[in-house]
């Protein structure tokens, strides 16, 4: 819902509600916090232009979280087209050794793998959830937390 305010349109209930859920999921997927704020910027910016219909609150979050999952993808693609060297990788962490080694596997997962990972583990949502959010089935979100977590293992395993 967006309110004018003071000559301008301020989005309020939803940046409020949201904000800080996109914001730790761009993180997680992005690793750069500069990015992150971009990312959950747009996914807003998005919401202001396309002022889409929601059927309830739980359809205006899965299409947040699709916006910014999408967004934070295309900032990934982009990323690989062009050189790119973050402030994290220039060994600037907020992180423990701890939260940066799980952090770091969670992060080395290929995107589908990672996004049923962070929305499961992070954000708490139910398989089919996850499934409706995704647009899969909800055995295919089993299988990739099933396959996520294998590939945790072994990657703990070489550590």
């Amino acid at each position: 819902m967006c309110v004018y305010v003071e000559g301008s349109w301020k989005l309020l209930i939803p940046v409020e509600k949201y904000g800080d859920m996109l914001y730790r999921l761009s993180l997680s997927m992005l690793r750069n916090k500069q990015d992150a704020e971009d990312s959950v910027q747009d996914t807003f910016m998005r919401y202001l232009y396309k002022k889409p219909k929601f059927n309830d609150e739980e359809h205006e979050k899965a299409w947040l979280l699709r916006v910014c999952i999408n967004v934070c993808k295309n900032k990934l693609r982009a990323r690989k087209r062009h050189e790119y060297v973050s402030m994290e990788d220039l060994g600037v962490y907020d992180f423990t050794y701890k939260d940066f080694s799980i952090f770091d596997a969670v992060s080395k997962l290929p995107e589908k793998y990672k996004a049923v990972i962070l929305l499961y583990y992070v954000e708490e949502y139910k398989v089919d959830e996850i499934a409706k959010i995704l647009n899969i089935s909800s055995s295919a979100v089993k299988k990739r937390l099933q396959r996520a977590r294998e590939m945790l293992k072994v990657y703990e395993e070489n550590i």
